[in-house]
């Protein structure tokens, strides 16, 4: 502790942090008996950045700091990283990866040292590392994670392989014998463009970049007759990676589907589900696949779209905390999901992250003493300490929300309310007994009230079964590297949002530029907002009193008058504290 508090002075002194966040950030190491350390939590906990941080850390500590440009590497410098990092087991390998810890060089003018990078200077891993590279002496270099992460995609053999080879296999492919076998719809010319490999190197090869480089979707789809474009979603934005040129498009997508459990190529006019296991950087991935026949402006060609969800488990947000709540909605979010029963609803469109706020909101209330039972379709993550319902045509979405009522449960997350009998079903849990989470598709907390009563579920009951419902957007975090302050002439652009002109003139409201380090977009990241709707007893009343409709103004009126922030409110507050944009506010809460 006597360490934190002496970084803490330092970056309190260099205008790091302010003085609340690290008395906040302090009660948080103590909270977690000290199992991290006061930089962990400011930069996972209040989204300081990194580098400003470690680098002060590294100054204190003596530590040299290098800025490396791994595009300038020799052959040799990264034949050298490569094989330093083959000396090391897999496991080994995999957590120097994970903390962003590797060995870089030896240097033959010190003594044989081995030099060794670190995004985070002071951890101990540095010592194993060592250790197994076998080097009599070793020194630490003070890296950031953004430079070390490039290494790591540059050097890591499991990534390497399939670029390399497709740097060298990839083919032209005739145009016309692509011609020919759209016309003739031959397959075994079809068969021919796949066995030449380069397409398999491609789409293997676009499986590790999108698990290193965080994306949440890929995104294959026929651009023309003769080429197809792949696409990450990258912080909620879609970004052409790949225009894959002089290829059949039906070929490539055969490719994806034999490299898919449960996909049949040959089945071309329906939809199919199916997903793909792979180990990457010691880590197992699962790839959930979605097929959908798509039309093509040529009648007789059969063209498909595919989108691939990425399921990263390390991903997983087990930690309340973690999940960005503003003071207000954290306290209404715990005080609802740890009440004995009753109904927590979270309400956003696709992508919102209604699963995560779930995922996170099920470990703070699991313990051994309680049966927990999901019903998810498909089920994405695996919860440790649940027991998670697989869904199937003997065992469908109704009958397994029917048995779970004589599975003797405590806390049950139904993935979504569909329907009259499911909200039923849901509204019962919550009545007798059980802590219920569950989604709804509405464009806020109060409408999610009205959308319940229009399914049918009975005003009393809607009014004493559910505790509290959530809506929340994701919008993206400014790119810390580049972010630059609001100027007084672009002030009116926030002041009629409740941004004061003083806060400008501060230089703590800021603006995107574009930077190497967030792929030119400005953002690096997202953050959740949340519109948080706790049934307060005036709540309750104003349901129990609705005539043929819910009044969503009433509601909405009550919430507020309890603390509750609107989804732009709650948006405008994170512009306030520089996390943010205006424009990205705006954009996400609007309609």
């Amino acid at each position: 502790m006597k360490e934190s508090l002496v970084i803490g002075k330092l970056l309190l002194l260099k205008n790091i942090i302010t003085q609340d966040i690290l008395n906040s950030a302090i009660r948080k190491v103590n909270a977690d008996n000290e199992t991290r350390n006061l930089e962990s939590v400011l930069v996972d906990d209040f989204k300081i950045d990194h580098d400003r941080i470690y680098t002060e850390v590294a100054k204190l500590y003596a530590i040299p700091r290098i800025e490396i440009r791994p595009e300038d590497l020799s052959e040799a410098d990264v034949k050298e990283i490569t094989d330093l990092l083959d000396l090391l087991p897999k496991d080994v390998r995999s957590q120097a990866v994970e903390k962003r810890i590797i060995p870089y060089k030896i240097k033959k003018r010190r003594n044989d040292s081995l030099i060794i990078l670190a995004s985070v200077p002071t951890d101990s891993f540095t010592k194993t590392i060592a250790e197994f590279t076998k080097a009599k002496r070793y020194e630490i270099v003070y890296c950031p994670s953004v430079q070390i992460e490039k290494l790591i995609n540059l050097t890591q053999q499991d990534g390497n392989e399939y670029l390399k080879i497709l740097d060298k296999a990839e083919e032209e492919i005739d145009i016309n014998a692509i011609e020919e076998t759209d016309k003739q719809d031959d397959q075994a010319l079809i068969d021919q463009e796949i066995n030449k490999g380069a397409l398999v190197y491609l789409f293997e090869a676009a499986l590790i970049e999108s698990v290193r480089t965080k994306v949440s979707d890929i995104h294959i789809i026929p651009y023309d007759n003769t080429s197809v474009d792949i696409r990450f979603r990258i912080d909620g934005k879609l970004q052409l990676w790949k225009r894959k040129e002089n290829v059949n498009p039906q070929a490539f997508l055969a490719v994806v589907k034999d490299r898919s459990n449960n996909v049949d190529r040959f089945k071309i006019d329906e939809a199919q589900d199916g997903f793909i296991q792979r180990d990457i950087d010691g880590y197992t991935i699962r790839f959930r696949v979605s097929i959908l026949p798509i039309v093509a402006k040529q009648h007789d060609r059969h063209y498909e779209s595919i989108v691939i969800r990425i399921l990263d488990d390390r991903n997983v947000i087990t930690n309340i905390d973690d999940l960005g709540f503003l003071p207000q909605a954290r306290k209404d979010f715990e005080k609802a999901i740890t009440a004995p029963q009753g109904l927590i609803i979270v309400t956003g469109p696709t992508g919102s992250g209604k699963s995560t706020t779930l995922i996170g909101a099920l470990y703070h209330v699991i313990t051994p003493e309680k049966n927990v039972l999901t019903v998810e379709d498909p089920v994405e993550y695996v919860i440790t300490g649940a027991r998670q319902i697989k869904i199937s045509y003997k065992n469908d979405f109704e009958n397994a929300i029917r048995a779970i009522l004589r599975h003797d449960p405590d806390i049950v997350l139904v993935g979504e309310i569909r329907d009259k009998a499911t909200a039923e079903t849901a509204v019962k849990l919550a009545n007798t007994g059980h802590l219920t989470l569950s989604t709804l598709h509405t464009n806020d907390a109060p409408s999610a009230v009205s959308r319940l009563f229009k399914m049918g579920v009975e005003p009393f009951l809607l009014a004493y079964s559910v505790n509290l419902i959530l809506a929340q957007r994701l919008v993206r975090k400014l790119c810390p590297k580049c972010k630059k302050p609001l100027t007084r002439d672009k002030a009116y652009m926030v002041t009629e949002y409740g941004i004061s002109e003083e806060l400008v003139e501060k230089g703590t409201i800021y603006e995107p530029v574009g930077c190497e380090n967030c792929r030119n977009t400005g953002y690096r990241g997202r953050l959740g907002i949340h519109e948080t709707l706790y049934f307060t007893e005036e709540i309750r009343e104003s349901i129990l009193n609705a005539g043929k409709d819910v009044n969503e103004k009433e509601i909405l009126m009550l919430a507020k008058k309890h603390g509750m922030l609107t989804l732009r409110e709650s948006g405008i507050e994170l512009v306030r504290r520089g996390l943010t944009s205006i424009q990205e506010v705006i954009s996400t809460t609007t309609g």
